[in-house]
């Protein structure tokens, strides 16, 4: 199984960049795990909605390009399933069982996603009503993906 994680705009913060860093050694063992950061737009203030729009369909570009025809597509979206952490985990195993080698998750910047990304994604998930920056749920996430693999093994690390 290989995991693909998207994500719109530049990690800058070490402690962040430090912390995705040891979950994803720890992942090593079960999945191969590919992080690509792609170039945010620039959002001017009061930006319009047609404005809006316009970034995010350049973002929406930029994704659909990194995403390949067989992959199963885990889209980040406030208005997404939420789920428990067993129930992640068992979304995981359950994709793989289905014959999915390859499941890609999308985090957006800070406007989120365009619909057509979230038209691609075969589910959207959230992490909560909480509004978490961009940078921050991608350890979140990352962490998460670990702690799915750790409850498929019976670990004491999700108690």
């Amino acid at each position: 199984m290989r995991i693909k994680i998207i994500t719109v705009g530049k990690l800058k913060e070490k402690y962040l960049k430090d912390g995705i860093e040891e979950y994803v050694k720890r992942l090593n063992r079960f999945t191969k795990m590919e992080l690509i950061e792609l170039a945010d737009e620039k959002t001017p203030d009061k930006a319009s909605p047609a404005e809006n729009d316009r970034i995010l369909n350049k973002e929406a570009e930029r994704i659909l390009s990194k995403i390949h025809d067989r992959e199963y597509v885990i889209a980040l979206a406030i208005e997404g399933k939420q789920l428990a952490s067993e129930d992640f985990s068992q979304l995981l195993a359950d994709t793989m069982v289905k014959g999915y080698s390859d499941i890609t998750f999308i985090i957006g910047g800070s406007l989120g996603l365009h619909q057509v990304v979230k038209k691609r994604a075969n589910l959207l998930v959230s992490f909560g009503l909480l509004t978490l920056p961009h940078q921050l749920m991608r350890l979140v996430l990352v962490e998460q993906i670990y702690r799915a693999f750790m409850i498929q093994q019976g670990s004491p690390y999700h108690k």
